[in-house]
C-alpha cells in the first residue's frame, strides 16, 4: 500500500493490518525454523555418510593396493611360467635330437653287432667243419697204427669239454665242440 492508503486508514484498520503482518511474519520465520531444522537433519545425515563413504573408500584403496601387488606378482610369476617353459621346450627338442642321434648311433652299433655275429657264426661253422675233418684224420691215423691203439700211444686222440651245459652251441668250451689233443710231434708234422 502506499503512503496515501495507509493515511486513509483508521488506526482499527492499521491496527488489524499490522497484526496480521506480524502474524504471517512469525509464521514465515517458524516456517522458516522449520525448514532450517530440517536441512540442518538432511546435512548430519549427508555427513554421516560423506564419513562412512570415505571409511569404504579408505578399504576400497587398500583392496585396489593389494589387488595391484597381487596383479604385478602374478604377472612376474606368469613371465616366470613362460621362459621356464620356453626353456622346457628347447631342452625338450634339444633331448628329442640327442635321443634321435643316440638311437641312429645304437642302430648302427647293433647292425655292425649283427654282422659281426654273423661272422662269428660262419667262422664257428667253418672251425667246426674243421674240427671234424681233423677228428677224421686223427681217427684215421690211429687206425692204421700197428699194435692197436691206446690212449698212451695215440698221436691224436679227440677229448670232449664237458663244461656245465651253460654254453650255447658254437661258442669255445661248449659241450657240443669238439677239441683235438695232439702231441707236439703230431702239432709239428701236421702245420709244418
Amino acid at each position: 500500500m502506499s503512503d496515501d492508503e495507509l493515511m486513509a486508514c483508521t488506526k482499527e484498520e492499521l491496527l488489524s493490518r499490522l497484526r496480521k503482518e506480524e502474524s504471517e511474519k512469525m509464521s514465515a520465520l517458524i516456517q522458516r525454523g522449520r525448514l532450517i531444522k530440517e536441512v540442518n537433519k538432511q546435512l548430519q545425515g549427508h555427513l554421516l555418510e560423506i564419513r562412512e563413504l570415505k571409511v569404504i573408500n579408505q578399504r576400497l584403496q587398500e583392496e585396489n593396493t593389494e589387488l595391484r601387488d597381487l596383479c604385478c606378482f602374478l604377472d612376474d610369476d606368469r613371465l616366470k611360467v613362460k621362459k621356464l617353459a620356453r626353456e622346457w621346450q628347447l631342452f625338450g627338442h634339444h633331448a628329442a635330437k640327442v635321443m634321435r642321434e643316440d638311437l641312429g648311433g645304437y642302430l648302427k652299433k647293433l647292425a655292425d653287432l649283427e654282422r659281426m655275429q654273423d661272422g662269428l657264426v660262419k667262422e664257428n661253422l667253418d672251425l667246426k667243419e674243421l674240427c671234424l675233418v681233423l677228428e677224421e684224420e686223427c681217427v684215421g691215423r690211429s687206425d692204421s697204427s700197428p699194435g692197436g691203439s691206446t690212449e698212451l700211444n695215440l698221436p691224436c686222440m679227440v677229448a670232449r669239454d664237458l663244461g656245465d651245459g651253460s654254453s650255447s652251441t658254437g661258442s669255445v668250451g661248449s659241450p657240443d665242440q669238439l677239441h683235438l689233443v695232439c702231441s707236439p710231434d703230431d702239432r709239428r708234422t701236421s702245420f709244418g
